[in-house]
């Protein structure tokens, strides 16, 4: 097979993880006869600074051609310490998800057996924890109305929703569970807002096409105490833009690590896969970024784009081996014991898949 790919490497450590994640998945190409076609092309801070766009034109049409996506990181301190700053990478980040219309935000937690003490939560609590959070990423409070009244004394942001926007979302939910456990969680806050009620309303009307999933209700403020209490109860979960960025990140830390967790957009025509970490410019250039996350997005990137299960569980057994060997990053060494470098665990990676 010919894989087309886009590679955003972006800004901090997005570089670093992304050269790791490029090095694995051409090895995978190799041992299993395809060939990966990779597309370099800016955004975020580093685009700014080229051509003074976030997400440039040109960046668009290689994401348009290719057949998926593979993004490091957006950031930068130069822009987060300027209130007034007029650009901003961040607005990259979501320019590229409204013009390649990336509605689903697939997000799993799942832990690893060799790390349980990493956790701040007890190894009782998330042992057996596999979950996935499917977060609406075009509509919502980050791209509704807002605005300034009263002389700038006041501020609104609204959330707006349409019936098309939740169901396009939901229909994903449905066939997710569908392939797990057919459990599925609708997040909402129902009890306060009318947008939450048109979220629960849709989610009920698709529940006779899906007569094998159990739909469960839950507000949004019980969800976020559930994570820490029983996160194993839940499988898949589906929600809005902004509960799904906060509860997300909440889950995110049950691994032990940030930098272990890949995610997905998905949209119509196209799908991008990310790490769920940000860029981390403290330690862009030192070789110590955890590359992980970045090399189990493109194993998703392999199965969700590609159909290519197989290889998508080459890369994720090498990574349970390196993880259960100690051949990791400083975020994850345990007892005082040796730390890895990014490019390290990558080359370790490499040997793994091959042997």
């Amino acid at each position: 097979m010919h894989l087309k790919i886009a590679l955003l490497a972006g800004d901090g450590i997005g570089p670093e993880v992304i050269n790791e994640a490029v090095k694995v998945s051409n090895v995978i190409a190799e041992k299993y006869n395809h060939t990966m076609e990779w597309t370099p092309a800016l955004t975020g801070a580093a685009a700014i600074e080229a051509v003074g766009d976030p997400y440039p034109d040109k960046t668009h049409e290689i994401c348009l051609a290719s057949d998926a996506v593979l993004f490091g990181a957006i950031g930068h301190p130069r822009f987060d310490n300027d209130p007034s700053a007029k650009i901003r990478p961040e607005q990259g980040l979501l320019k590229m998800r409204k013009k390649l219309r990336l509605f689903a935000n697939v997000r799993p937690t799942f832990t690893f057996t060799s790390l349980l003490d990493k956790s701040p939560l007890k190894q009782e609590r998330i042992e057996g924890t596999d979950l996935v959070f499917l977060r609406e990423l075009t509509g919502g409070i980050y791209f509704g109305e807002r605005g300034r009244k009263d002389n700038g004394n006041t501020a609104f942001d609204t959330c707006t929703y349409t019936r098309k926007e939740i169901e396009r979302l939901a229909i994903k939910g449905f066939e997710l569970a569908m392939t797990r456990s057919k459990k599925l969680c609708c997040v909402d806050k129902a009890n306060v807002l009318e947008s939450s009620r048109l979220w629960r309303e849709t989610v009920q009307a698709l529940e006779n096409n899906y007569p094998e999933v159990r739909v469960s209700y839950e507000f949004v403020d019980a969800v976020a105490m559930r994570l820490v209490q029983w996160p194993n109860s839940y499988d898949v979960l589906i929600t809005e833009n902004l509960f799904g960025d906060i509860l997300t990140d909440e889950a995110s830390v049950i691994s032990g690590s940030m930098g272990l967790m890949p995610s997905a957009s998905l949209g119509t025509e196209n799908a991008l896969y990310e790490p769920i970490h940000g860029s981390f410019p403290e330690a862009a250039g030192l070789g110590i970024a955890n590359p992980l996350a970045t090399i189990l997005s493109a194993a998703m990137m392999l199965e969700m784009s590609f159909g290519l299960k197989e290889e998508g569980a080459s890369i994720r057994k090498a990574v349970d081996k390196s993880l259960s060997e100690g051949i990791v990053t400083k975020d994850l060494t345990q007892n005082n014991g040796r730390s890895y470098s990014t490019s390290e665990v990558g080359d370790y990676l490499i040997k793994a898949i091959k042997n």
